[in-house]
């Protein structure tokens, strides 16, 4: 049997054969940015409709033809489940997957209204880790608004209550597994750039992530994601190895065999600033996949901590770099 890695590098290589190019939108002070330091906003080249399939008896599928950062890929996901949407988190334990999304909201308030304390990126996220969580200036600036973990744990319904999809979906796989319905959805129009909500429109896209199904067949639990748009090079590396172990630990909590991570794609692409390093990645040959073990005490989502995981025999190319394009808002 061919590598499962083999799936991801062949999508980039259909990417970069037989993708077509195509402009960002970018906000006027991130191409401000862009023209301070003299660069051209880059371009993606992208293909629409693409499938990939891991199953997870094969072993845990973190990529290894570039050294992947599995504790941010752990940290982020429990950021998730905790339905946060303030990056403070993150930002304490050093980890900027989310910083520039912030920043970007705090810079257009200021350059609009108070330009005398205006920031920097760096400056910006130092002043946030310094405070405390409960400082007004961390509730206000560091909070995203919308982001998966609010979607998935605390979706504003219309009565005012907050609903944890993934709370009833954890309880109905332990109740009734046979059911089709688990569906957990980020998409939110109430969010969404022209379509939001008075006090609810933020510089966060909508969500990539639209929606995922977790369904039990063959005796198996199976977790679907579909992508409406992908960042292969960056971000769908996290992807693959955030959803693979979002389903092993809710198999363990449910009780259920862990089956197939199924990945469903929108528009997949590359973004022109990465092309030379994913072309170095697909000259690369596969590792084997490495194991990934839970504590099997933990019988709780929320449970969870960064020591009740082990990830076993992780050997990979090394590390390849590449800058993220902070695109949409309004």
């Amino acid at each position: 049997m061919q590598h499962s890695e083999y799936q991801y590098l062949n999508l980039a290589k259909d990417i970069l054969d037989n993708g077509s190019d195509k402009k960002l939108f970018f906000t006027p002070e991130v191409l401000a940015e862009y023209a301070k330091k003299g660069e051209e906003p880059p371009f993606i080249r992208s293909v629409f409709g693409r499938q990939t399939r891991y199953d997870l008896s094969q072993g845990f599928p973190l990529l290894t033809t570039k050294k992947t950062f599995f504790r941010g890929i752990f940290e982020e996901l429990i950021w998730f489940l905790s339905g946060s949407s303030n990056i403070k988190p993150l930002v304490d334990k050093d980890l900027h997957l989310w910083d520039e999304w912030a920043w970007k909201r705090y810079h257009k308030h200021c350059l609009q209204n108070d330009p005398g304390n205006d920031l920097n990126q760096a400056d910006f996220i130092a002043k946030l880790k310094s405070l405390p969580a409960n400082d007004p200036f961390v509730e206000k600036w560091g909070d995203l608004i919308v982001i998966y973990g609010k979607m998935w744990r605390r979706w504003p319904a219309s009565d005012g209550r907050e609903i944890d999809q993934l709370g009833w979906v954890i309880q109905g796989l332990k109740d009734k597994p046979f059911r089709k319905s688990y569906v957990i959805s980020g998409w939110n129009p109430d969010f969404i750039y022209a379509m939001a909500s008075g006090g609810n429109a933020n510089e966060v896209p909508p969500f990539c992530h639209t929606t995922f199904q977790f369904n039990v067949t063959g005796g198996k639990l199976h977790l679907g994601l579909y992508q409406r748009s992908a960042d292969l090079f960056l971000g769908v590396p996290f992807n693959i190895a955030s959803y693979a172990l979002l389903l092993l630990m809710v198999a363990q909590v449910t009780g259920l065999e862990p089956g197939d991570f199924v990945h469903t794609f929108g528009d997949v692409h590359i973004y022109s600033n990465h092309f030379d390093q994913i072309k170095e990645q697909i000259s690369r040959e596969p590792l084997p996949f490495p194991t990934l073990k839970l504590n099997p005490e933990i019988k709780n989502i929320d449970d969870f901590r960064y020591e009740d995981i082990t990830l076993e025999n992780y050997q990979s190319h090394a590390a390849l770099k590449g800058e993220i394009a902070n695109i949409g808002g309004y």
